[in-house]
Parts: C-alpha cells; structure tokens; sequence
C-alpha cells in the first residue's frame, strides 16, 4: 500500500512537472498571447499585426490545428505604454497561462515586460522590434527575427552618404530606447566612414508639432536626415520640412516602412528611404501568391493588408511550424530545442531565410534599402547581409 502510494505521489508530482514545463498547452488547445497597441500612437501597426497573427491561426485551426490542437489566440492592449505592457503580460502569464507571447510591439513595451516573463518561464517569440535587446544578451527563452535598428542605420547610412555624397548627416528620434538604437547605429556607421553627426534633436512619445525640431535641423544646413520615427512623426517631420522649403534626403527604419507613410502623408513623402526585409503586400504584386493572399485577408477584415499583417501572419505561421515539428509532447523544451536545429526557409513576403542557434537568438539577418517612388514602396537594392562592426 505505501508503495502504491509513493507511486502515485512521484505520478503526480511529474504531471505538476511537465505543467509547469507545458503553460497553456492542454488535449485541444495550445494558448498563446500578444499584445499590441490597439489605441496609442501606433494602433494602425498593432491592429494589422493582430490580424495577420489571427488570419494565420485560424487557416491553421481550419486545417485541423497543431498535432489536434486548435490555436487560441489571447490579445491585449497596451497603448503604446509600458506599464500597461507590463500589466498585460501579467494577465497573459498568470491568469491565461500562455505559452508564449508572440509578436509584442514596441521596444520599451518588451523591455518593461521581459523580465517578468522570463522570471516565469515564458517565450518572448519574435516581437515586433528592431531592437537588440530582443535578442541580446543572450536567454534561451529570446527569439528575434527583426533585423536590429542599430545595424539597419549602421551599414545604411554610410551606404547613402557614399552613394550621394552627403556632408552633413544629422539625426531626429524619439527619446527612448527605440529612437535611441537608431541613432546608435547612425553614429557609428558615420565613424566607420570617418564623419560625425552634425546636429542631433529629439521628440517625446506622442509628439505632434515638430516645428522647432525642423527648424534646427534647417539651421544646421542638414543633407541627410536619420529618423528615429514611425508613422505620424515621419509625415509630420517631413510635411514640416518641405513647407519651409528644406529638402534633404529622409533615411528611417523598418519601423516607418509601411504604406501609412504614402497613404496618409500624399506626395510630399516620395523620395523617404527606409528599411525592409519583407515587403509591403500590394494588392496588384506581381506574385500572384502575394495578390491572392491579400485579396483573402480583405474578404476576411474588410481592408487591405499591411507589412504589418505581413509580420503577424509570418510570425504566427513560424511559430506553428516549430510547434508541430516538437510532436504532440510539446513543451517549452522541446519547443526551442525545435527552433535550435530548423531553417525556416524564403518565404512568398520576401522574408529572408530564417535560423536561430545554441547562441545566437537573432533569426534573419537580411535587410535591403527601399525608397518611396510615386506613392509606393519600391526596392533600391538587394538584400544585404549584417557584417560585424
């Protein structure tokens, strides 16, 4: 009798064990989260991210799920403010019981809620971030796949001062750690060609005069100008600029390469380059798997998809990959020893070929220059590959 019963404690205790390996895994459902900015300064980048991440789950859902698992997929808002993120994730982790969080927007967001979900055993898989702190330093529990903002401006910048001759290479960012990153690498792609930043000016989250920061980067004769913006502090900026009649070249991130740039801010914007790996999914591609994709994300969300909606869906699509090939055991262990020892190859976006190591989290390191040409985003060059400094 008491050995049956020490039997019976030793099952018990593995099944808590392989709970507490397993978050949000039950016989039906794998249970994964994300939180976006629904209502802040990006909601337009969050709500598209979210329905490209539910498009992806519910064809895979439709298709008959993870190894019998249907993904239910948990959204919450942040507001573009890091105590919500925080907040959120808290909800997601220890109400939800989660998974993973995929795809989170926004570099302060990830950096306010990190700590606590890896204090809890929890995946923070592939957030919407340029930022190198998604995947250094190093913890098993990271999974980038952005390109970082700091390499983006560090091989770009010196690439469109040598191709144009530019002298005089200034900066405008957002003042925290995203517009940080981007001046980062400005800087330093500036010093490994032997120049400097001739001026350097800031606007606070949610800023929308940008009057005086123009009229000094005006002042400082400025020919290229690196912006650490997303999408209505780039048109803002530049509307500004071209109303007093200042023109020098616009160089941002792949944080402003989306079609809202065009959309919203008209012809003013034509000649801003920015950074893409994916591109953005216009309704008339040339890939007719591209068109039909974004004739089917329209039938199911009533308007046009996005880059966006293009990370979402990837993201969610690498995920359940991963997932399936872990097998029916899936556990946190299992599910990055997967990610370990998998290429994820091209896929029909344009997404570079993707791997993550032992010791290395940052899955693509691919990114190429695109230019607003007539209204819309068009490839200036190939892909490049990330070189060490």
């Amino acid at each position: 009798m008491k050995l049956k019963l020490l039997a019976a404690a030793a099952l018990a205790a593995a099944a808590v064990s392989a709970g507490a390996q397993s978050p949000g895994v039950t016989k039906t459902e794998i249970v994964v989260g994300t939180i976006q900015d629904l209502s802040g300064p990006i909601a337009a980048f969050g709500k598209q991210a979210r329905n490209g991440l539910q498009m992806r789950a519910d064809e895979i859902n439709a298709a008959g799920g993870v190894n019998g698992r249907k993904i239910k997929l948990i959204v919450e808002d942040h507001g573009y403010d890091p105590r919500r993120a925080l907040l959120a994730a808290q909800k997601l982790i220890t109400q939800d019981k989660v998974f993973a969080i995929l795809g989170h927007i926004g570099t302060p967001q990830n950096m306010a809620v990190m700590p606590f979900q890896f204090e809890r055993g929890v995946i923070n898989f592939f957030p919407l971030t340029g930022a190198r702190e998604m995947y250094e330093p190093f913890h098993r529990l990271k999974f980038s796949f952005s390109p970082p903002y700091y390499d983006q401006m560090r091989m770009m910048v010196p690439h469109l001062v040598k191709l144009n001759k530019y002298q005089r290479v200034c900066a405008l960012y957002q003042d925290d750690e995203f517009g940080l990153e981007v001046l980062r690498g400005a800087e330093a792609g500036l010093k490994a060609i032997g120049m400097q930043m001739v001026e350097r000016t800031t606007y606070k989250r949610g800023a929308t005069d940008f009057s005086s920061q123009v009229a000094r980067l005006k002042a400082a004769n400025c020919d290229l100008v690196v912006l650490g913006t997303i999408i209505r502090e780039t048109i803002g900026t530049i509307a500004e600029a071209r109303k007093t009649g200042f023109n020098p070249a616009f160089l941002g991130t792949t944080a402003l390469y989306t079609h809202l740039i065009h959309a919203l801010g008209g012809k003013a914007m034509d000649g801003l380059y920015g950074v893409q790996s994916a591109s953005h999914p216009y309704p008339d591609d040339a890939s007719a798997s591209v068109r039909n994709w974004a004739a089917s994300y329209k039938s199911k969300f009533g308007e046009d998809p996005t880059i966006f909606s293009v990370y979402g869906y990837y993201i969610m699509d690498v995920f359940a990959k991963a997932a399936e090939k872990a097998g029916p055991n899936l556990t946190t262990d299992r599910f990055i020893e997967v990610m370990e020892n998998t290429t994820f190859p091209r896929d029909m976006f344009g997404n570079p070929e993707l791997r993550v190591t032992k010791t290395d989290r940052l899955g693509q390191k691919k990114f190429r220059l695109a230019q607003i040409i007539n209204s819309r985003w068009t490839p200036v060059t190939d892909f490049i590959e990330i070189k060490p400094e």
